[in-house]
């Protein structure tokens, strides 16, 4: 059995993840930080069309959690699946903002930072000795990242770095085997940011070649697929899941 942890699981592209893995037959860890009713829905979900998830309380700008944490995937892996090492790690969780630069906060930026960047880094770091041979990490990063949009500089910033660091994830554990690679959306109609209203989904729409804004679940089958033997030669790659945005 290939079990993955999905964090911020409860919602957008991460539920839409954990339940797209369900249903190739993985067992899923998600992550939630306080909307613990979401988390239980996504499970029940899983659980009424078969699969196996479990929820954790989870919050990635705090490393002092990850030890515990790290702790509670341990007893999962061995209570629910009857494993001992985990199949995969997706570093997703993370909450937008919309400001000019020259208004951004300290304390914002130190937010954005602990979450998209310092987060992913040192929960591989801690999760890696239950991660087995032939693993796979999943990086979200963002299309922000290759086309600058005013008003979102430290989140492209931080997701730029975790692009890169998603390299050096490649190269320092192929010893290994385990794979990494970095998915990076386009506009996707979540929750990020406060949402897409009518007006600002048709000019993301009309500036995407394929004429509309992206679902969760394009980015999901995404990701499951580089989790699974499907992408297995599939390594040290940033991956655009954004339907031809500003081409």
């Amino acid at each position: 059995m290939s079990v993955i942890v999905i964090t911020g699981g409860s919602r957008g592209i991460g539920a839409s993840t954990a339940e797209h893995c369900a249903r190739l037959g993985m067992g899923v860890i998600l992550t939630y930080k306080s909307n613990a009713d979401a988390a239980a829905a996504v499970v029940q979900r899983i659980e009424s069309s078969g699969g196996k998830a479990v929820a954790l309380e989870l919050d990635v700008a705090d490393v002092s959690q990850f030890g515990r944490f790290r702790d509670a995937v341990r007893h999962n892996l061995d209570s629910l699946w009857g494993v001992a090492t985990l199949a995969g790690l997706v570093n997703n969780a993370g909450h937008g903002l919309f400001i000019p630069l020259e208004a951004v906060t300290e304390a914002q930026f130190d937010g954005l930072l602990s979450v998209h960047l310092k987060g992913p880094f040192f929960l591989t770091q801690t999760l890696l000795p239950l991660m087995g041979e032939g693993a796979s990490i999943v990086n979200l990063t963002s299309a922000t990242t290759r086309v600058a949009t005013a008003g979102v500089a430290p989140y492209a910033a931080f997701k730029g770095g975790l692009e890169v660091l998603t390299r050096y994830m490649a190269k320092e554990f192929a010893d290994r085997r385990i794979r990494a690679n970095a998915v990076s959306p386009g506009a996707i109609r979540t929750e990020l940011g406060g949402g897409l209203n009518d007006e600002f989904e048709a000019l993301l729409a009309s500036q995407t070649a394929l004429g509309r804004v992206g679902e969760p679940q394009d980015v999901a089958r995404v990701i499951a697929m580089l989790l699974s033997e499907e992408g297995s030669w599939i390594n040290a790659q940033s991956i655009e899941v954004a339907g031809g945005y500003f081409i």
